[in-house]
């Protein structure tokens, strides 16, 4: 496979429940810094994973407690 071929991975992914936070290091001028996505993971009728983008209700509580820690990891490795 060639570099180019290579999918950027995040440096971590944080889960709750059904919800994933994937972090990603991007360079910058000053140095690295961090971005967060969020997903919800769900299989479809065939059984295949796949991932979507919009929460209902039940999944609020899980979504509120990935993004803290996801907070938290950026922000431990943002102040060195």
């Amino acid at each position: 496979m060639a570099p180019q071929d290579k999918k950027p991975k995040p440096v971590t992914t944080l889960r709750c429940s059904s919800i994933k936070a994937s972090i990603w290091m991007n360079e910058g001028m000053n140095g690295p810094f961090y971005n967060v996505t969020v997903a919800r993971s769900y299989k479809d009728r065939d059984g295949i994973w796949k991932n979507a983008e919009s929460f209902g209700q039940a999944d609020l509580d899980a979504l509120v407690a990935v993004t803290q820690q996801a907070k938290l990891w950026v922000a431990e490795r943002s102040s060195r």
